[in-house]
């Protein structure tokens, strides 16, 4: 993945030259004092400085927040004296005393935390250590913002004051510097040389106020010498550049006159568009009149039609009322006819059950008649069987007796005096 420059996060390749100048020159700014020592780059970003600072220190480790500008700087970055850790600078995962030399360039004012930051710093210094630190100008900032407006990544923005005190809090020894454009004439030799400066400061000392950038020097013990420090950048030939941005200017000047002609063009043709539209506008604004009479007299008959309306919703609520009135008696009607119903099924299945009762006891005893009935058929069959039997017992002893009164033994018995008395019936 690409990295991509955001206004915040410096590309190599994708940034301004005055842009890419203004924050590489903070790297070798501090590179001077980075000779053998272990350095931590917070806020290393795509590495462009930890890789500068390299060339003289011992050791460099690179710090960000960020995975992606951490994956683009060990991509691009061959020192084998540089390593990169993803990590806050608002919480630095360092032991004490961990390092001879840390740089924050333009990291200060994107942590709101920034004492917790300075306190952190002064920890992971080893004795002696020094802390390069760097942070635009408040005053400054703002009015270069003017149009764009405040710069959302910032946390808290310093002036020079509050800068120099809130340093001061944590590092009893501070030199302070202010960061500059400025014109330069540089003579250099056509040689293959090694190349020496001699250089010559014009004007009185760094003044705070119009300054665009602070950059301090901050360490536990006192610290020697403050020189004034020059960044002359190959490409400063400050006339030529200002030559290209003129035919830059030129060229984007061009370019708006040609813009311009073809504004003006294009405002005569709407000038004609507009004379047409403000013609087909008066004939509009004519038929809207007419519109708008009609609309008047179709007004006043929807009023009438309105006063019918609640005429007739007047009658109609009346009738809705009457209406509902005889509805409601109905509907009571109804309800005590429903009542009465009730009670009569309720009556009509009380009888019933009543009746059934009555009826299943009648059966009941119906049924026990009949089976006593039954019973006394049984006996009169089996009487009569019995009396049947009598009299055909009767008949044969009657007709016994009757041979026997008849027979030869009898009368002789009689005559005898002999024998039962038989009576005559």
């Amino acid at each position: 993945m690409a990295a991509e420059f955001t206004g915040e996060r410096v590309v190599p390749g994708q940034v301004d030259l005055d842009l890419w100048n203004e924050h590489f020159s903070r790297y070798v700014f501090a590179a001077r004092l980075a000779r053998g020592k272990r350095v931590l780059d917070l806020g290393c970003g795509t590495a462009y400085g930890s890789s500068e600072i390299a060339r003289y220190a011992a050791v460099v480790t690179g710090l960000d927040i960020s995975s992606d500008a951490i994956d683009y700087a060990r991509r691009n970055t061959a020192q084998p004296n540089v390593r990169f850790v993803q990590a806050s600078a608002a919480a630095i995962p360092m032991r004490e005393a961990a390092f001879d030399l840390v740089v924050a360039f333009e990291v200060i004012e994107h942590i709101t935390e920034w004492r917790e930051l300075l306190a952190d710093v002064r920890r992971i210094l080893a004795p002696g250590g020094q802390l390069v630190v760097s942070t635009p100008n408040k005053c400054y900032y703002a009015e270069s913002r003017k149009q764009s407006g405040p710069n959302p990544f910032h946390e808290h923005e310093f002036e020079f004051e509050e800068f120099k005190q809130a340093l001061e809090e944590f590092f009893p020894h501070v030199l302070l510097f202010t960061e500059n454009h400025a014109n330069g004439i540089v003579f250099k030799p056509i040689t293959n040389a090694p190349v020496s400066a001699d250089i010559r400061v014009e004007g009185a000392p760094g003044d705070p106020a119009s300054a665009h950038f602070y950059v301090a020097v901050c360490a536990m013990v006192p610290q020697t010498g403050a020189p004034t420090f020059v960044y002359m950048p190959t490409a400063a030939n400050v006339l030529r550049e200002r030559e290209l941005h003129i035919a830059r200017l030129e060229e984007e000047l061009r370019t708006k006159d040609e813009w311009l002609r073809a504004s003006r063009q294009e405002h005569q043709e709407l000038v004609v568009l507009h004379t047409g539209l403000t013609k087909e506008l008066e004939a509009r604004n004519n038929w809207a009149n007419t519109l708008n009479a009609k609309v008047a007299t179709l007004g006043t008959r929807i009023q009438e039609l309105q006063t019918e309306l609640e005429t007739e919703q007047s009658s109609a609520r009346t009738a809705v009322e009457a209406y509902k009135t005889e509805a409601e008696r109905l509907e009571a009607e109804a309800l005590r006819l429903e009542r009465e119903l009730q009670a009569s099924v309720a009556a009509g299945e009380d009888n019933e059950k009543r009746l059934t009762a009555e009826i299943d006891k009648r059966v009941a005893e119906l049924g026990k008649c009949v089976d006593l009935l039954h019973d006394a058929e049984q006996i009169v069959d089996e009487r009569t069987a019995w009396v049947n039997r009598l009299a055909e017992e009767i008949t044969i002893h009657e007709e016994r007796l009757l041979s026997a009164q008849g027979s030869k033994w009898m009368r002789l018995g009689r005559a005898l005096g002999l024998g039962p008395e038989l009576r005559k019936t």
